[in-house]
């Protein structure tokens, strides 16, 4: 397996294009994380449905389950940048239809289920192309770094979107809040539109000649990436983190912060939010600059370990202050080890079929998210959202303590 032959702190921002990739993505994350803040809100005031926030998340993840696959092979048959594109158009167009339907003050459940699956949608249409073009920006070389300081903007957007949604609601209202924000996906679009990035300007033009082979297709790259224990087992990992956990407990954070005494206060709910988003910004520029944690196996899967832990000590806390604290903890963890998890499986991708190996990556990490709709947000219905978190948290660390067992066997690639 290719490693990184440098590591220089910062090494992809060092690129110009990689850091007007950086900001436009980080400004779109801000603006999908702002709509959630925001959406989520008013559907837990309207309704009060643990079972409603459950379905946000299933209905957000089930596309990346059966279509991540697909969105990749699209990626590494034509531009992924014009794909990214399309995923933008819809956002806003979510965006603007919650707005009207705020303002009218019409919504019902009806409307949050096709609005959330058209999220879901445009999510999948963004992903794997994002990463195929961040490979296609810095080149295997710069890939950890790459990888990284796209989480690392990803939670910057989600740290700002708490923030900015909050504000947003108490200054504009949610209605015109919701509607402005649908502007903040423009730069990405706009940038994306001349960057020399792309099937046009790869030196090997493979990649285009591969038709997108339905069910075939998928079943030929699981062959092919088969034998190599480090791909498989860090598909598992991310596979599995979602399954149980993912960030299903996201949509739930309404009634956590009625819980921990602070469920009327729109800026203490924010902070509880974006707790775990801060942790995660400050692994990414800590990580970076210091250069450290280079990819791993093993080492993915301790700090996935260790995420396990921390969860499992927010779901008993009683304490907000305390919840804080742990949240941030999660949010370094959970970029460390899914950062390090997705740059050990793009170095292991054969060249020609990235964009499908990708994809595969994809429907585990973000479509397996799906499943935690049900082990949070419906378990919890029954048996209170702090006990399903809990103890999906802990059936987590028993399948990572599993995985590895697996790593460390001697016919493992050694990493």
């Amino acid at each position: 397996m290719n490693q990184p032959s440098s590591q220089a702190s910062f090494g992809a921002l060092r690129q110009p294009g990689y850091r007007a990739y950086f900001i436009t993505s980080a400004v779109a994350w801000m603006a999908d994380s702002i709509e959630h803040v925001i959406s989520y809100w008013i559907l837990f005031e309207k309704f009060e449905s643990p079972a409603l926030g459950g379905f946000a998340v299933i209905s957000h993840w089930l596309p990346f389950l059966l279509f991540s696959f697909w969105s990749g092979a699209l990626a590494d048959r034509f531009d992924p940048r014009r794909i990214i594109q399309v995923g933008m158009g819809l956002f806003m167009g979510v965006s603007v239809a919650w707005g009207l339907l705020f303002i009218l003050d019409t919504v019902e459940i009806w409307h949050a289920v096709v609005l959330l699956i058209l999220h879901g949608l445009a999510g999948v249409l963004w992903g794997p192309s994002m990463q195929l073009l961040v490979h296609d920006i810095v080149g295997p070389e710069q890939l950890q770094s790459g990888v990284r300081l796209n989480a690392t903007a990803r939670y910057l957007g989600l740290l700002g979107g708490p923030a900015i949604g909050g504000a947003a609601m108490l200054v504009l209202g949610p209605s015109l809040g919701i509607l402005l924000n649908a502007l903040l996906y423009l730069p990405l679009v706009f940038w994306l539109w001349r960057a020399p990035y792309g099937p046009r300007y790869r030196r090997s033009k493979s990649a285009l000649k591969a038709p997108v082979r339905g069910i075939r297709d998928a079943i030929s790259t699981l062959q092919t990436v088969a034998g190599n224990r480090t791909v498989i087992g860090m598909t598992l990992l991310a596979g599995s983190a979602g399954l149980f956990i993912g960030n299903g407990y996201h949509p739930q954070m309404p009634e956590f912060a009625h819980d921990l005494g602070h469920g009327d206060a729109v800026f203490t709910y924010g902070m509880l939010f974006a707790a775990d988003a801060c942790g995660a910004l400050i692994a990414g520029v800590a990580l970076e600059a210091r250069g450290l944690l280079q990819p791993k196996a093993r080492s993915a899967l301790v700090l996935a370990m260790l995420w396990c832990c921390t969860i499992i000590g927010f779901s008993a806390s009683s304490s907000y202050l305390l919840a804080l604290i742990l949240l941030f903890f999660a949010g370094f963890l959970e970029l460390s080890f899914n950062a390090m998890a997705q740059t050990l499986v793009q170095l292991g991708s054969p060249a020609d079929i990235r964009g499908r190996v990708i994809g595969l990556y994809s429907m585990a990490a973000l479509g397996m998210r799906t499943f935690s709709g049900i082990t949070i947000g419906f378990v919890g219905g029954m048996i209170g959202i702090h006990w399903s978190l809990g103890l999906s948290a802990l059936v987590l660390l028993g399948v990572v303590s599993s995985l590895f067992i697996y790593l460390s066997d001697p016919k493992s690639i050694k990493t």
